[in-house]
């Protein structure tokens, strides 16, 4: 199998004849060595007007698919058979006045504090519970001069049954999606080094073909524990690789100040076994009543030196108190400042997580990360949704839907829904969108393979299931995370050896693909040097061989 290049080559040519598109892709098949593409292309005005459109935008769908591929063909006249090109575009879809006010408005998110003020012994609200009841009382508290017909969008947590007395979370943090709100600050080394976001974690490593000296921090926000008392602290880790156990420390400040040098604040370890977490481990509830009652920051310490490189993988960590727990289910709902007092708002709703969750948790479903996105449209999963969840409808009854939308970084949209002739009908404006389209037999056509890149979780994975058959390349994986693609070397990850990593990956995320259901699948590899490699595979049979 050959390795994917990803290469963007424009050559300006002149075709004549009665069929120009036929004549380009005879030009293509007699391209010796043609270029096997994998790139993204958004389309600029000056396409448009190159595709004779009026706007810079397509009516529909169906018209995309039938101007793009002649495009294309010109565009990219080098790219051969197993080419791939995921196009954005600009579609017509209608007129929705009064989104913006929803996706513009401001957020506030309840804090503990918020339950606790009205006499809760709980970090959410009751099943039995409405949120409405409190919700403007606290709003009222917590945001100052608001002016009238402000609009704010509550987000806030209910348990999904009655709480059981236990140990609450005071403060949780979970990686990758709490990232941002830490500060990373790089004390010495390389900035590729030190602390990186995987899929379902942060990893701090100094590895980079051998071991390196780095030392970077990871800092919470400020976590403010006044009131709280026998506190605990659980975190959810794996360590590997580690001789020097002072090279990594859950560091513990409450003279640190936000965007200061951490080198002047006075920090302190807490104490625990680091040779205990050889796998993904949460850890038991260690003593953190040094800090009843204090405002403290959390920082994860990773250094490394030129001899010793640890591994340290985060998945979560969290402060917590005698309290009540219990499965919470994250929800929103927007409230208008009247002039006097915080009114809930009627015609818009929030989806929850359980909302996302409905609409399938598989990959390449909206409940996999609780978002849409240009590969998981909304259109092709709200107007289900909005029939069960109202089965009574109204000829031209109409609500807002406000969701989370992933587009390169995680942001609100969303669209007006009218009931219309017994279905419900999005009514937005322009919208931008893709389209992937594959180059095969001579001609571009739609598309439909997945790009997907290996997440950590998926390494473990390879290594747990070809451990016994290939006990060197799989132990070189589990040290490094990546394939070791030099020829004859004992560890060597052959193409064949690679095939059946990939089998094992793609069954596991996506279990129910159909047939000729095509990927192509991004690893990490080393061959001298650390890099990708790309891999084409299609489902054949029930298994996924090279295409």
């Amino acid at each position: 199998m050959k390795k994917l290049v990803y290469l963007l080559i424009v050559i300006g040519t002149i075709f004549t004849g009665c069929n120009p598109l036929e004549d380009i892709n005879d030009d293509i098949d007699a391209v010796e060595n043609p270029i096997v593409g994998i790139l993204d292309y958004t389309l600029i005005e000056d396409d448009y007007t190159e595709l004779e459109l009026d706007n810079i935008y397509f009516e529909s769908v169906e018209a995309a698919k039938l101007a793009l591929p002649g495009f294309l063909s010109g565009k990219y006249p080098n790219f051969g058979q197993g080419s791939t090109i995921n196009v954005g575009y600009n579609l017509f879809v209608g007129d929705a006045e009064g989104v913006s006010d929803f996706i513009t408005s401001d957020t506030y998110s309840l804090q503990n504090s918020d339950y606790t003020s009205f006499g809760s012994d709980a970090f959410g609200f009751y099943p039995n519970e409405e949120p409405s009841d409190f919700i403007p009382a606290i709003l009222d508290a917590q945001i100052s001069d608001p002016v009238e017909d402000q609009l704010v969008l509550a987000t806030f947590q209910q348990y999904v049954s009655t709480p059981q007395v236990g140990l609450a979370n005071i403060y949780q943090a979970t990686f990758p999606t709490d990232y941002d709100s830490f500060e990373l600050v790089s004390v010495s080394g390389l900035d590729e080094l030190g602390w990186t976001v995987g899929g379902a974690n942060v990893q701090g490593s100094g590895y980079d073909g051998g071991a390196n000296a780095v030392e970077e921090w990871l800092i919470s926000p400020e976590i403010d524990l006044t009131g709280q008392s026998d506190l605990k602290f659980q975190i959810t880790q794996e360590i590997d690789f580690l001789g020097d156990d002072t090279l990594i420390d859950v560091m513990i400040s409450t003279d640190y100040t936000t965007g200061t040098d951490p080198m002047t604040a006075t920090w302190t370890a807490l104490s625990f076994d680091k040779t205990i977490y050889g796998d993904l481990t949460t850890s038991e509830d260690f003593d953190f009543s040094t800090y009843d009652g204090e405002t403290i920051h959390v920082g994860l310490k990773y250094s490394s030196t030129d001899s010793d490189s640890p591994r340290w993988r985060v998945q979560d960590f969290a402060v917590r108190a005698v309290g009540v727990e219990g499965e919470t289910e994250n929800l929103g709902e927007y409230y208008t400042y009247s002039g006097t007092e915080w009114e809930l708002t009627d015609g818009v709703y929030y989806l929850s997580s359980a909302d996302y969750d409905s609409m399938g948790e598989e990959f390449g479903q909206p409940g996999r990360f609780d978002n849409f996105s240009n590969s998981v449209a909304p259109e092709n999963y709200l107007p289900q949704f909005l029939n069960i969840k109202y089965p009574f409808a109204q000829e031209e009854d109409e609500i807002f839907i406000i969701y989370n939308f992933y587009d390169g970084g995680l942001s609100r949209q969303g669209n007006l829904y009218t009931f219309t002739d017994g279905e419900w009908m999005g009514d937005t404006d322009v919208i931008a969108t893709t389209l992937q389209f594959g180059f095969s037999d001579g001609i571009w056509e739609p598309d439909n393979t997945i790009a997907y890149t290996l997440v950590q979780s998926d390494y473990d994975a390879i290594v747990a299931g070809l451990g016994e058959t290939y006990p060197d390349a799989t132990e070189s994986m589990g040290n490094y995370s990546n394939f070791e693609r030099r020829v004859g070397n004992v560890s060597e990850w052959t193409n064949s050896m690679v095939l059946e990593a990939l089998n094992i990956v793609l069954d596991n995320i996506n279990p129910s693909a159909e047939e000729a259901q095509k990927y192509v699948v991004t690893v990490a590899i080393y061959d001298g040097s650390v890099g990708t490699e790309s891999f084409a595979v299609i489902k054949e049979g029930g298994v996924w061989v090279y295409q």
